[in-house]
């Protein structure tokens, strides 16, 4: 019987490789990008493990929080599956690229099904640019003395998004301390109106080309007024003039209000994510 060549640990002797296949597809590696260039190939440094297919890296998957497949045919998702298997589920979702991370969770479902939701479609999106509608200029990034302001509304966005409140079940102290801690490196923005949170976002990934916008949010009661629009340019701006930057997102197909929102903004469809959630 042939035997099907497995997925190995990368480490920083495969740094060039690795550094070749994020550049080819800098959006969609963002995520992985970011971590990459802050802390290297180690494991304990990067909060996970790098998998790499094939000798010239036709696979790459980051094994973390999150388990996000970057390239790879199925032998190449069978091999990561194998390996994610042999061990218990640490990760809260598989994401990434649609045809990656199908191909992955149909390898892995009987072991780690069934998902609590499967995000099938969810466009990935660009802009390089300026924004093309007026940025909201009292966006701004929050002040460390601002978190416990910013928290409820960064809660809501999350249990809206995610379906599922980070503060229960004993994950209100490490919530808490993310969020904390993107105030602090000047990624958490938001409007404040007599002291309350109407529009917040966050830069979640930076890498040295890219960073990715999350956690857009609009206040109930501030819906459907603009907000949404001239805040995420706001961030959108932040990026591409501040930092020099290409802004990105995803965003569920089903949002379409936040779509034709990002799409005024200026960004344009550049691939498809998948998210599974567990």
């Amino acid at each position: 019987m042939l035997k099907l060549a497995g997925a190995r640990l990368l480490e920083e002797r495969d740094a060039l490789l690795v550094r070749s296949v994020l550049d080819s597809v800098p959006v969609a590696a963002c995520m992985v990008a970011a971590r990459v260039e802050e802390a290297g190939l180690n494991p304990l440094r990067l909060g996970g493990e790098l998998w790499g297919y094939g000798g010239k890296l036709t696979g790459m998957c980051f094994s973390g929080a999150n388990l996000i497949p970057l390239r790879g045919g199925a032998g190449a998702m069978r091999a990561f599956a194998d390996r994610a298997l042999r061990r218990r589920r640490v990760c809260s979702s598989l994401v990434g690229p649609t045809e990656q991370v199908l191909a992955l969770w149909e390898e892995v479902a009987a072991q780690w099904g069934p998902a609590r939701e499967v995000r099938a479609e969810q466009p990935l999106m660009a802009l390089a640019d300026p924004p093309q509608v007026t940025p909201d200029p009292l966006v701004r990034p929050v002040r460390p003395d601002e978190l416990e302001r910013y928290l409820p509304a960064a809660v809501a966005m999350f249990t809206e998004e995610v379906g599922v409140d980070p503060s229960s079940d004993g994950g209100a102290a490490t919530y808490r301390a993310r969020v904390a801690d993107l105030i602090a490196s000047g990624r958490a923005f938001a409007r404040f109106e007599g002291g309350e949170v109407v529009f917040k976002a966050e830069i979640g990934a930076l890498s040295g080309t890219v960073g990715q916008i999350q956690g857009v949010w609009v206040h109930p009661d501030r819906r459907s007024t603009g907000l949404g629009t001239a805040g995420t340019a706001a961030v959108a701006d932040r990026l591409v003039r501040g930092l020099g930057r290409t802004a990105s997102l995803y965003v569920n197909d089903y949002n379409v209000a936040a779509r034709l929102a990002y799409r005024k903004v200026g960004f344009r469809r550049v691939g498809s994510f998948s998210t599974v959630l567990f």
